[in-house]
């Protein structure tokens, strides 16, 4: 049986990251095109397969692509339905903050308010994009990620000519820094013991044996851990039965330092250990406590 060529469609707010992803998958061996034309994918697509050069093809498709939004989701279904492609749909996405920001700084117009104010732009793409992003089998809050980071992110998760296997993202992170937006599972772990008040371990974090040993001392942080890894353990052969590529796994505490990077941390090589792909990614660990 002949290999499913990989694709990989970039979509996403404008300002969330396409251009640092696109710079990526070059570097990945992708064959990338830019501004994809909805309506002409599949034949570009046919054309990549047939010259047999690539056998990956990553292609941006976003606002500025005349018809996007009536003509880029049939476009999607028609390739999926192939079965000599493997198709997969990449949305970076951030909050309207960081979005505005980046637009200011580079003084660029938003495509859907070339005049107007630059939140009302990102308010009303967000909105167009809603039934999109649903469709997304990956996505990636770009907010607190440098262009490094998300480089690190893609190549974790299309780098390797993978694109059949199955991921787990397991991240922590600080409530006081916000929810993470691509998360699917959200796990609250502010309840456990916290090491901040321990003068000897508030400058340590997750990554550190004694933080760890004092967050998982008392036997209901035992019996927690034992349900939360049971709960996920139970859950990730059905998302992979109904055809996720990949699943965030996000575990917050205050901020993000010390209860979520221990439970992250173990749960990550609970899963490994397991048999399970895992890309651990601990969000807030550096900011200043």
């Amino acid at each position: 049986m002949a290999e499913k060529m990989q694709v990989v469609i970039i979509t996403g707010m404008s300002g969330a990251g396409k251009t640092v992803a696109v710079h990526s998958f070059e570097d990945f061996g992708y064959f990338v095109i830019d501004n994809m034309l909805p309506s002409l994918a599949e034949k570009f697509v046919d054309v990549i397969k047939n010259s047999g050069e690539f056998d990956k093809i990553a292609m941006v498709m976003d606002l500025r692509s005349r018809g996007f939004h009536s003509k880029v989701l049939p476009s999607l279904e028609k390739l999926r339905q192939r079965d000599d492609l493997a198709v997969r749909l990449l949305f970076l996405d951030a909050d309207n903050v960081t979005l505005v920001s980046r637009y200011k700084e580079t003084r660029r117009a938003h495509p859907l308010a070339p005049q107007g104010r630059l939140l009302d732009g990102v308010e009303l793409e967000r909105k167009l994009l809603t039934e999109l992003k649903s469709r997304a089998d990956v996505i990636i809050d770009t907010t607190n990620l440098t262009p490094r980071n998300l480089k690190l992110r893609i190549n974790k998760l299309f780098g390797h000519g993978e694109g059949s296997n199955f991921y787990v993202e397991v991240m922590s992170f600080g409530f006081k820094y916000g929810l993470p937006l691509d998360a699917d599972i959200v796990m609250d772990v502010r309840f456990l013991p916290n090491p901040f008040y321990i003068p000897e371990l508030k400058h340590q974090t997750g990554n550190d044996q004694a933080v760890q040993e004092y967050v998982m001392k008392s036997a209901e942080a035992q019996q927690f851990y034992r349900h939360l890894s049971a709960l996920i353990k139970g859950a990730l052969p059905g998302y992979i039965h109904e055809g996720k590529s990949s699943l965030t796994i996000a575990i917050g505490c205050t901020g993000g330092q010390h209860r979520s990077v221990t439970i992250a941390n173990r749960l990550a090589a609970d899963l490994r250990n397991s048999g399970y792909q895992v890309n651990l990614y601990h969000r807030d660990v550096d900011k200043a406590q």
